[in-house]
């Protein structure tokens, strides 16, 4: 009886502390899958976008009037804040915009502003393909340029291969004649945008999209047959299969599309929690995307997921897609709304890269969007710029992760909201090659609550701490923002984290970054 009550009591103990034993731990807890290996991912999950829409280039990026215009109207500021964020790729012109843009007509020193069809607005072809390329150098990231397939054509598209990447032929010898000697070297080609949907311009058909596709990209490698090439898809098994068997041996990566929170028509902003539930969407769709391409043959890599477009919040922009009425162009103004932007967009966006690192082996490309203004990281207004929440989820990752992910086992309490749950905590490890330093990422989603994290530092080879370091992002409150004027309202914190029998303690809607 004696042996009975003293199991009992262990039993007890056991249940109602989660950090007593870390081989069997209740709650949450994380340790390392010791029999796999580590992947190398690729930076490139960093990458952002931009398009030509609202205020995004014309009065974001590129603004000659700026008194932080450079000599060639680049907004220095910005270029400054996307250096820290060591921004890697940049997707460009489009969007949306890009089934209606004929490149040529952006280049040379006659440029005749065009009727946008896709926003409805005037572009002034000002900002054009070697003004992209020269920003993406001053900033030190890739271009990655998508090509027009709705009401363009494959040749147009080689054509543009043929400018940005050879000193011979037609359009390579235009491109010396407009200043630009040395090839661009645009590495990065995307065959089209959306085409699958009805709101594309150009929208094609699934018999279409795969004979389109593979002419293009055929015509394309004519002209440089070391790019490599994207063709826009959606997780679909009817769309992506009938494409990867016409023109799979020509691709190098499928573009898939991202938006949670669709606002385009009425500007109704999630609440927190809302948010919170939709933060394993993207991973379940990168997950069925994998499965396409190994259904078609295509899977362990052969062909890579770029993510090309993303983000939580969808832009504001009613009537696109209304054809017998016009746009409300004032309406999009909504997307500057500062306080759209909060923890919700954070810890969304830090789970969503968490997501993509975890299948680092398959996805090697992201593109948050937009990269300024609309719903982009970084606000620019006359007077300056403003880092949103989100800016600073990349620049904690980019500069404090390690290189190299390290397949972990998470188990994590669930945090229920209506009929619908969500783990608690998301998290990732990361380590140097030797295994001699590890980073972690660590989001706790619940609104109010702080959470302890037990984590096997032994599986890592590591000698248990008694604190660590690292970094905190965290508002007062969920629905924390910055604004104008308050500009350091939520900005990473530096931390010392004590470690009590192998657990950590998370701040309630926070990310952290850990370091040992």
């Amino acid at each position: 009886m004696k042996n009975l009550k003293l199991l009992f009591a262990v039993l007890m103990a056991a249940l109602l502390s989660p950090c007593l034993y870390a081989s069997e731990p209740v709650g949450n807890s994380v340790t390392v899958d010791v029999g796999a290996n580590k992947i190398k991912y690729s930076n490139m999950i960093f990458g952002h976008f931009i398009e030509h829409f609202d205020n995004q280039v014309y009065g974001g990026i590129y603004d000659p009037k700026s008194k932080f215009a450079d000599k060639d109207g680049f907004r220095t500021d910005v270029i400054e804040a996307l250096k820290q964020i060591k921004v890697p790729i940049v997707r460009w012109p489009g969007g949306c915009f890009v089934s209606s843009y004929h490149w040529l007509d952006g280049v040379g020193k006659k440029r005749y502003p065009v009727w946008d069809k896709t926003w409805q607005v005037e572009d002034p072809n000002t900002f054009g393909t070697d003004e992209y390329v020269k920003w993406c150098r001053k900033v030190g990231c890739e271009p990655y340029i998508c090509t027009n397939a709705g009401t363009g054509t494959p040749e147009e598209m080689s054509d543009w291969v043929e400018y940005c990447n050879r000193n011979d032929g037609k359009f390579g010898t235009m491109r010396i004649q407009n200043g630009n000697k040395q090839p661009h070297d645009v590495k990065y080609w995307s065959i089209g945008n959306e085409n699958w949907g009805a709101h594309e311009l150009g929208a094609k058909t699934i018999p279409e999209w795969g004979p389109l596709v593979a002419e293009s990209a055929k015509l394309m490698l004519c002209a440089d047959k070391e790019i490599k090439l994207f063709a826009a898809a959606v997780s679909t098994r009817d769309w992506i299969l009938p494409m990867l068997k016409k023109a799979g041996y020509l691709l190098d990566y499928v573009s898939i599309h991202g938006y949670w929170d669709f606002n385009a028509i009425n500007h109704n902003i999630l609440p927190y929690m809302d948010c919170m539930m939709k933060t394993e969407a993207p991973e379940r769709d990168i997950q069925k995307t994998i499965g396409i391409l190994e259904e078609a043959g295509f899977g362990g890599g052969r062909i890579k997921i770029a993510y090309d477009e993303w983000n939580l919040r969808g832009w504001h922009h009613p009537k696109h897609g209304d054809w017998h009425s016009g746009h409300d162009i004032e309406a999009r103004r909504k997307n500057d709304i500062p306080s759209s932007y909060t923890m919700a967009d954070a810890i969304f966006s830090a789970c969503f890269l968490n997501s993509c690192l975890r299948h680092a082996d398959i996805v090697d490309i992201a593109c948050f969007s937009p990269i300024v203004n609309t719903t982009g990281a970084i606000f620019v207004h006359k007077d300056g710029i403003l880092k949103r929440t989100t800016y600073h989820v990349f620049d904690m990752y980019v500069n404090m992760l390690e290189e190299y992910m390290v397949p972990t086992n998470l188990r994590t309490e669930r945090l229920t909201h209506g009929n619908a749950s969500t783990g608690v905590l998301d998290c990732i490890i990361t380590s140097d090659k030797e295994g001699t330093r590890y980073a972690m990422a660590v989001v706790n989603k619940d609104p109010e609550k702080s959470h302890s994290l037990n984590i096997d530092f032994g599986k890592m080879g590591v000698k248990m701490p008694n604190k660590i370091i690292g970094k905190v992002l965290c508002g007062s409150s969920p629905d924390d923002f910055n604004e104008v004027g308050a500009e350091n309202r939520v900005v990473p914190q530096d931390v010392v984290f004590e470690v009590k029998d192998g657990c950590v303690e998370l701040p309630a809607h926070s990310l952290v970054v850990l370091k040992f």
